[in-house]
């Protein structure tokens, strides 16, 4: 009985470092390489204080996911938690629509894979690059959950490491002109263009749409609970060093690009990073950093497939998905949840073909409501959770900090940022899509239900 029970489970082969790295791997992605010279252009250097605002929001956020986290530490993350404490139709919904979420997420790291080959290698179809990417991650994750930690690890360790470099050579270029003939750059391309809200405020309010897309995947750490060895200590440690995290990564990363280089004078396409390197003339740097940028999409593919494979995992084992997505292999992935996921992500690469040029923001519109619903779910579900535990004075082994204005605070603010899509011509459709994607998953529950 024992044996048998084994090797239907997933096994806990993610150590302390992957954790700490796949909760890091998380927080920076493409969102940041590629989506910031976007939100750049929407609040100019007032963008630093935009991920400041949204990075407070994930803090509590990632708390909510871990004080579930550490009580049930389970393969399916909060799909289970809302089938535990909220219903069958809400842990149904939300299992599926953070399935629905990856894949596009999948789709839109992918989409973009093709620009950073373009970089060195123009004449490569986008969409050739995206499949040779899928088909190379896709076998990782049908190997172990260990070759799947090892990778993301030392994806990880090659983003944070060059962004820490980027910082520390934009700092020396700032104040000491290292790179720029010995001229200090100076911070005045902070204010100089039109002032520190260039845009206004409504520039920064419009912004904080991109700039949550760009924090999609901290909740990872909570899909990985089911496999660390030891999730009371590891889970806790990786949520709380998001806020860090961000400041460094990303409020300290943009004030560095901003320094160096004018807002308005960066393009929307392509790596900001990689652009402020060519064009201060160190192209053995743009080189390195647009290897980096290449590294944190598939960092980025390579996270959402695992998640995708381990929810649908999860769904099959609550009886929300067929059982075939619930077989493991004799390492213990699951591998017929993952190559379907992988095949519905095949899509990616017939549109690249097609539509090339917009591919990248169709996703991030449909990954951006997805991702906040997941969100949402999470702080709804943790309230009820705190409720049931005060009912059982059950003990709460990692507490949620301002409970419960953290939680209300945290859905106000994911309100908004829906209310702002409403706004965005670009954004608009995926809240047209996002009910009729409802709707049919509430009906797909009702007919297994029958």
């Amino acid at each position: 009985m024992d044996e048998s029970h084994t090797q239907q489970e997933v096994r806990r082969g993610l150590k302390n470092r992957h954790i700490q790295m796949i909760a890091l791997g998380g927080a920076i992605g493409t969102g940041l390489f590629y989506g910031s010279a976007t939100v750049v252009k929407m609040a100019g250097p007032a963008i630093t204080l935009s991920y400041l605002v949204g990075g407070i929001v994930i803090f509590f956020i990632m708390r909510a996911l871990g004080e579930m986290s550490v009580a049930h530490p389970v393969s399916g993350s909060f799909s289970q938690y809302a089938y535990q404490y909220w219903g069958e139709l809400p842990g149904f919904i939300s299992g599926w629509n953070y399935w629905f979420n990856y894949v596009v997420v999948g789709m839109a790291e992918l989409s973009v894979i093709g620009t950073y080959i373009n970089y060195w290698i123009p004449d490569i179809p986008t969409w050739l690059s995206a499949l040779v990417c899928l088909v190379v991650v896709t076998l990782i994750n049908v190997i172990n959950v260990k070759a799947y930690g090892e990778f993301e690890f030392w994806f990880a360790i090659i983003k944070v490491l060059a962004i820490i470099g980027m910082i520390v050579f934009g700092v020396a270029m700032i104040f000491f002109g290292i790179g720029n003939a010995g001229q200090p750059v100076g911070l005045s391309n902070l204010w100089a263009h039109g002032g520190f809200f260039p845009m206004g405020l409504y520039g920064v309010v419009m912004s904080l749409v991109l700039v949550m897309f760009s924090f999609g995947g901290v909740e990872l750490v909570g899909i990985t609970a089911g496999e660390a060895e030891n999730p009371e200590k590891t889970i806790p440690q990786a949520i709380n060093q998001v806020v860090w995290r961000i400041l460094l990564f990303y409020v300290g990363a943009m004030i560095v690009i901003l320094a160096i280089f004018p807002w308005n004078a960066i393009e929307t396409t392509g790596s900001p990073f990689v652009q402020i390197f060519s064009h201060v003339g160190i192209p053995s740097a743009a080189h390195l950093l647009n290897f980096v940028v290449l590294t944190a999409a598939l960092s980025a593919y390579n996270s959402a497939l695992y998640s995708n494979g381990r929810m649908l995992y999860g769904l099959a084992k609550q009886g929300n998905a067929p059982k075939f997505l619930g077989k493991l292999n004799k390492a213990g992935a699951p591998v017929n949840a993952v190559l379907v996921s992988t095949a519905f992500t095949l899509i990616v690469v017939l549109i690249s073909y097609l539509d090339p040029a917009k591919v990248f923001l169709y996703f991030m519109a449909l990954a951006t409501i997805s991702i906040i619903i997941n969100w949402a779910t999470i702080l709804l579900v943790q309230l009820k959770f705190r409720k049931h535990h005060q009912q059982t004075n059950e003990p709460i082994l990692f507490k949620m900090p301002l409970y419960p204005l953290a939680s209300y605070f945290a859905l106000a603010f994911l309100v908004l940022v829906v209310g702002i899509m409403a706004l965005m011509p670009e954004m608009r459709y995926s809240l047209y899509i996002a009910p009729v994607w409802l709707l049919g998953l509430y009906f797909a529950y009702k007919l297994k239900a029958k």
